[in-house]
């Protein structure tokens, strides 16, 4: 049964906390009344008569504790890739659609991840050590022409990474959901079954899977000891897809040479945690699909999801609820 789209409807947006409503959706301020909430009991008093649930905390818990006060809620934009912090069990099983953000962080998050391969060929962390030290230390470097790069996750960021990569001779295979028989992206993409078998012939193993129960520590122990030991791990995709007590052992036993991490199980990472001092590990703070201008594009994106929804028309980026993303069926 469809729901009535009412001609004022109540958008309530969860944000980090002390966050101000994002720039920009004031422009729509005549059209709907607008709530926010930061924690869950915030949430709770604005959740009630709510229609809309716009989530740009990524890191949030409160949905599952508030659920019961979405009387009215129809629809939930998470203005991220990944869903995995609202999509709880009640989300999962109800009426109420689901978006994201996909498309807003393919490019940036590409060119990060190009930017880290060419990093670790050239050896620009060293040269920014020894630069430190004022120590002149002539090496011979890698070259990315005619490496072999694997993406654990070859989606719409995935497709991106794969194209950039191949733009600069390095041969790019994908692991999917299922096998794909021919992609125009990639030179082949495997099932996820396959991915043990194929990472020993990677150089560099890019994680840019959604956090789904099949994903999460996916890189674990075992997974790491397949892959070379002159293999880098880029991951861009969510911190608990990699268990990080085996990573910190990888590098350190050298089971691998080394890490570029933009996402990490615990976020913000603690200063004491280890990862900041492991051998030849890169660490950035969640940022790699953070372009200037990104949080005005994202509303720019919400408001035009909201028009749709508001005139009935069919939104973009509809995530299958059972997968944990959005399905190329669906896209």
């Amino acid at each position: 049964m469809t729901q009535r789209i009412p001609d004022k409807p109540v958008i309530t947006v969860l944000a980090a906390q002390g966050e101000a409503l994002p720039p920009g959706l004031d422009r729509i301020a005549e059209m709907a009344t607008l709530r926010q909430a930061w924690d869950t009991e915030s949430l709770r008093a604005t959740l009630a008569g709510s229609h809309v649930l716009c989530v740009t905390d990524f890191r949030t818990g409160a949905l599952s504790r508030a659920w019961p006060c979405a009387d009215r809620l129809q629809w939930i934009h998470a203005t991220s890739a990944g869903v995995d912090a609202v999509l709880i069990a009640e989300v999962r099983t109800s009426d109420v659609v689901l978006t994201n953000a996909r498309g807003m962080f393919d490019r940036p998050i590409a060119e990060y991840v190009l930017g880290q391969i060419i990093a670790f060929a050239k050896d620009f962390h060293r040269n920014w050590e020894l630069q430190q030290r004022q120590e002149w230390a002539h090496r011979d470097t890698e070259m990315v022409q005619g490496e072999r790069v694997l993406v654990v996750g070859a989606g719409a960021i995935g497709r991106e990474i794969a194209r950039l990569a191949r733009a600069v001779g390095m041969r790019v295979e994908g692991i999917a959901r299922s096998e794909r028989s021919a992609d125009p992206d990639f030179d082949a993409v495997y099932a996820h079954h396959d991915l043990c078998a194929r990472l020993p012939q990677a150089d560099f193993v890019i994680v840019a899977a959604p956090l789904t129960q099949t994903t999460q520590g996916l890189f674990d122990a075992p997974t790491l000891r397949c892959m070379k030991r002159s293999a880098r791990l880029i991951n861009i995709g969510r911190g608990p897809i990699v268990v990080t007590e085996a990573l910190v052992q990888a590098l350190r036993e050298g089971w691998i040479a080394g890490a570029a991490l933009d996402v990490f199980e615990q976020e913000p990472l603690p200063a004491s945690h280890p990862l900041w001092k492991t051998p030849n590990t890169v660490v950035s703070a969640h940022m790699a699909g953070d372009f200037l201008g990104w949080r005005e594009a994202l509303i720019d994106q919400f408001i035009d999801q909201f028009h749709r929804w508001r005139q009935g028309e069919p939104l973009h980026n509809l995530v299958d609820k059972e997968r944990g993303y959005v399905s190329a069926t669906r896209e």
